[in-house]
């Protein structure tokens, strides 16, 4: 139904077709540095495996980049994933930041905190990675962690560059992360910062066995979920993006 073209079927037929589709899923992405043939410049960019476990959850994902006026976007969206990136400014909570700590560009953050608010201002399903929901977390009014080994006596969370880490995850079977998984499960890891103080509204609902909250949740609303592990990179785990996209689509 998605392939149809509207100049032949027409406006009105082409709009009723597309809402029939599945839940479109609107993807934060940031920007970096890029060599790409004989370029080499600034790209917009996402990691293919957020696009990859949205697709095999039910969804059509729609890149958001960090530019101003993207949360306008959220409006033709079902649900929003807030993806996993650089450290949110310490400014953002109202903290010095520390020396470990590697800020996103500005306009991520803003970008990203405007379509959260947008998200939730419609209620919208919402699901953050990694830094999504340390970002859900800021942008409600909690804080951070900004260098997990400085509290829990380890690098366990995070210990190489570029690779990520099995953690094992106690979850709450009442929060929204814990009927999607169970009661606990091993979860692929790369964060050197965490929720400290949980903003207004949020609970945690997941836990690693240092104490570090692994996931948190708005349960006054139907899916508002953060995680800390990075479920792009299991992908033989689906329940939790198929979750996303089940509520999504209920609305």
């Amino acid at each position: 139904m998605l392939d149809l073209d509207f100049r032949e079927w027409g406006m009105q037929e082409y709009e009723r077709a597309t809402l029939d589709g599945p839940p479109v899923i609107g993807v934060t992405a940031g920007v970096d540095r890029s060599r790409h043939g004989v370029w080499d410049r600034d790209v917009v960019l996402l990691t293919r495996t957020y696009a990859a476990m949205v697709v095999a959850g039910g969804g059509v994902p729609v890149l958001l980049p960090p530019v101003a006026g993207v949360a306008h976007a959220v409006d033709r969206c079902d649900g929003v994933l807030l993806s996993g990136g650089p450290d949110v400014a310490a400014d953002r909570y109202g903290a010095a930041p520390h020396p470990c700590t590697v800020a996103a560009p500005p306009e991520r953050d803003a970008a990203e905190l405007a379509v959260l608010d947008r998200a939730l201002a419609r209620d919208l399903p919402v699901l953050g990675v990694c830094r999504g929901a340390q970002l859900l977390n800021v942008g409600r009014g909690g804080t951070l962690h900004q260098h997990l080994p400085d509290v829990v006596g380890h690098d366990g969370h995070n210990p190489r560059p570029g690779a990520f880490t099995d953690v094992d995850v106690r979850l709450d079977p009442a929060g929204r992360a814990g009927a999607a998984l169970g009661a606990g499960l091993r979860v692929r890891c790369h964060h050197h910062q965490a929720v400290d103080r949980l903003a207004p509204g949020l609970v945690a609902t997941g836990w690693a066995a240092d104490g570090t909250v692994e996931a948190l949740e708005d349960p006054a609303r139907p899916f508002v979920v953060g995680v800390q592990w990075h479920p792009e990179e299991d992908a033989a785990d689906l329940r939790l993006v198929t979750a996303l996209v089940a509520a999504a689509r209920s609305r």
